[in-house]
């Protein structure tokens, strides 16, 4: 696990990749999240001070995107579609045995910080509706069944 100050001297040197411009902003959060997991004021305001731009343009970008975040995740981050053709086929049932298994509303994590729960309005999969995505994986044409099996291989 590297240190604040080893991940802060690889933005560093990232940003610096980008030639320290403000229109790679995008990019350079992206960055940022992967390295640290998510986006606290710290984090932002540095990203600022090297592109010289306002904290508060750093924060509306965000703040804007959903796949920002400013809270840390947990280890596993788990995402069911709500989208139309998931939601006509169960996926409100779906959240709910998840929620129920793991005790913790959509939007939470775990206390010990092993799962995060969220929901997604699609995720491009509506051939397999309802969708599950844990991290990088994705399961199709889910039963409420089927949840305690998949979690239980995180």
């Amino acid at each position: 696990m590297k240190s604040n100050k080893e991940l802060f001297a690889e933005l560093d040197t990232f940003i610096e990749e980008k030639h320290n411009d403000p229109s790679e902003l995008i990019a350079i959060l992206h960055k940022a999240q992967g390295l640290f997991g998510y986006l606290p004021m710290n984090v932002q305001q540095f990203i600022a001070d090297k592109l010289k731009i306002n904290v508060s343009r750093v924060y509306g970008v965000v703040t804007f995107y959903s796949f920002f975040t400013m809270v840390p995740k947990g280890d596993n981050v788990i995402n069911i579609c709500l989208g139309t053709a998931c939601f006509v086929r169960g996926a409100n049932d779906l959240l709910a045995r998840v929620e129920e298994i793991l005790k913790i509303k959509n939007g939470e994590t775990t206390p010990d910080g092993k799962f995060t729960l969220t929901t997604l309005r699609c995720v491009g999969a509506c051939g397999l509706a309802p969708v599950m995505q844990i991290n990088d994986k994705t399961y199709g044409n889910l039963k409420v069944d089927d949840i305690d099996g998949i979690l239980s291989q995180y």
